[in-house]
């Protein structure tokens, strides 16, 4: 990802990430903390503390940590016999608007799920949090290495970081600078759920 943004001329930036997204966003600004200017992070908490703090609800309701997680074929061989059909029972595992993307983004995902080297990629990314992730997570932890940027945490008011964790109080542990941020009237899908708030918090952030 800093390959991709050097080559468009930009040594320093800001960045955001929702979800896996944000997983990326944490380790870039830890391992290149010289590029990114400030980062926000959209309904996480770091991986290694998900891992850590793991009880039944967080296994029932993100159970797909640990089938993603087993070895190739196995999910990938179920996910690519009905790709539409996991694709909308994944992404209405909690409560939200019925007409949540827009046609073009559904569009989008849905040609993106029909791809299975698209799946395989899905699925090493989880392979990776479960193994080499947290082997990284645990090196930097264990040498005090952090964030070293301001940082905004945004979560959904309706999702279920806010039900189990205080975001705000576990970034802190990972960030030597500023952590602000609170919780969006919304659900796990904070840009697509509530565009307005994100950007209103994106703009006075960045």
């Amino acid at each position: 990802m800093v390959a991709v943004m050097e080559h468009f001329g930009h040594r320093r930036f800001r960045l955001a990430g929702h979800d896996r997204g944000g997983r990326v966003a944490h380790r870039l600004a830890l391992d290149f903390p010289d590029r990114v200017e400030r980062l926000a992070t959209l309904d996480i908490i770091p991986t290694i503390e998900h891992f850590e703090r793991t009880n039944m609800d967080f296994a029932l309701s993100y159970y797909h940590w640990f089938w993603f997680a087993q070895p190739h074929p196995f999910p990938e061989v179920l996910i690519n016999a009905a790709p539409d059909a996991w694709f909308h029972a994944h992404t209405s595992r909690s409560p939200r608007p019925a007409e949540l993307f827009l046609a073009e983004a559904l569009a989008d995902y849905l040609a993106a799920a029909r791809r299975p080297e698209n799946i395989t990629g899905m699925c090493e990314d989880y392979r990776a949090a479960a193994t080499i992730d947290l082997v990284h997570d645990r090196e930097s932890r264990a040498t005090g290495h952090k964030v070293g940027c301001p940082m905004l945490v945004l979560w959904g008011a309706k999702g279920r970081v806010a039900k189990w964790y205080d975001a705000p109080a576990i970034w802190r542990q990972y960030c030597t600078e500023e952590v602000t941020g609170r919780a969006v009237d919304c659900g796990h899908y904070i840009a697509e759920e509530a565009p307005e708030a994100t950007l209103e918090w994106f703009s006075r952030f960045f």
